[in-house]
């Protein structure tokens, strides 16, 4: 008996790691004027902040900017939306929208990769803040893909900031600076659990479209939307 229960362990861990985690179902992206969540999971914040704005507080009273979070200063206002992957969920990566891959940073953990153990519970269990006890944050590896598009007909980049696991054995790109995206297509992957921030140029017009606590799945769940489009889309019908 405890054979076979072994061998059964062995059988569904060497499926999930090697067939159901490495999955890619088809998705449809909804068309229309908007930007859409680059990977499954569950939205662990949603914020507007400037650059040298503190965004998030994790322990003791550190205080993030989104330097921290993408190793590099920006400008202006932007959205910043996380989504916090669990070992289960798909997790290939898609394009929030479409547009030209202006550059793709790779960055080293700080000291070493931290384990995700508290944000995974606290999602599970529907503590807020999602975020608290999570130095992965600030220290772990990443990848930063900037992706410059249209947005209702104006010019405006999009980071997507891909944070390896403490178990990651690394971040995957399937796209080189210089490809184009269209909405919704597979560009990467990260192994195992992991994190997805997503840093947009904000706009006026913006309609933000989720919320903590939400999931999402690549490449059909809609962050934001745009008011002044839907707004005349109405008035055509």
């Amino acid at each position: 008996m405890l054979l076979i229960m072994g061998c059964v362990s062995v059988g569904a861990f060497v499926f999930w790691r090697y067939f159901w985690f490495n999955r890619n179902p088809k998705r449809t992206p909804p068309r229309g004027e908007n930007i859409l969540s680059p990977a499954d999971g569950k939205i662990v914040y949603v914020r507007r902040v400037h650059s040298q704005e503190p965004i998030l507080s994790t322990k003791r009273n550190r205080f993030i900017l989104l330097s921290d979070l993408l190793r590099e200063d920006l400008e202006g206002e932007k959205l910043l939306i996380g989504v916090f992957m669990n070992p289960f969920n798909v997790h290939v990566n898609r394009a929030p929208l479409s547009g030209i891959v202006e550059h793709i940073k790779h960055y080293q953990a700080i000291h070493k990769n931290h384990n995700m153990g508290s944000m995974h519970w606290r999602t599970l269990l529907g503590r807020l803040p999602f975020y608290e006890n999570s130095p992965h944050l600030i220290a772990n590896e990443r990848r930063v893909t900037r992706i410059k598009g249209l947005f209702c007909g104006e010019s405006i980049s999009c980071y997507v900031n891909q944070i390896a696991g403490g178990s990651v054995s690394g971040i995957e790109s399937f796209i080189r600076p210089g490809a184009t995206l269209a909405k919704g297509n597979v560009f990467g992957r990260i192994k195992i659990g992991s994190q997805v921030d997503t840093i947009i140029s904000w706009k006026p017009t913006m309609k933000i479209c989720v919320r903590p606590g939400m999931k999402v799945r690549a490449g059909e769940s809609v962050f934001v939307e745009s008011l002044l489009c839907h707004s005349a889309i109405e008035e055509e019908k």
